[in-house]
């Protein structure tokens, strides 16, 4: 499985109905299964971004699908980076 990070803001619908946001980050975590992933870990955050999500998906086509259709529900507006384990990075960093 990959890991991705993704950092999320309130639209102004999702910040308007902030106490479904609850229901709407288990709603996420049911979405990302859907994708055959999980999202591992979610945070609540202050500065740049609202929320901070780690999450693991199969490939990179699938992590793209669901933050699209995570999107598109006009909740959260998402920035994702791609991340690797520290093994991963020692490896790469190796050859």
């Amino acid at each position: 499985m990959h890991k991705f990070i993704i950092f999320g803001n309130y639209t102004d619908k999702g910040i308007k109905d902030i106490k479904d946001s609850p229901a709407r980050l288990a709603s996420a975590k049911e979405l990302a299964k859907e994708f055959d992933g999980k999202i591992s870990s979610f945070y609540l955050t202050l500065g740049h971004y609202d929320i901070f999500l780690i999450s693991e998906f199969p490939s990179d086509e699938k992590a793209a699908r669901f933050t699209i259709k995570l999107g598109s529900l006009g909740n959260v507006r998402t920035t994702t980076l791609k991340a690797f384990t520290e093994e991963e990075y020692k490896s790469i960093t190796e050859r």
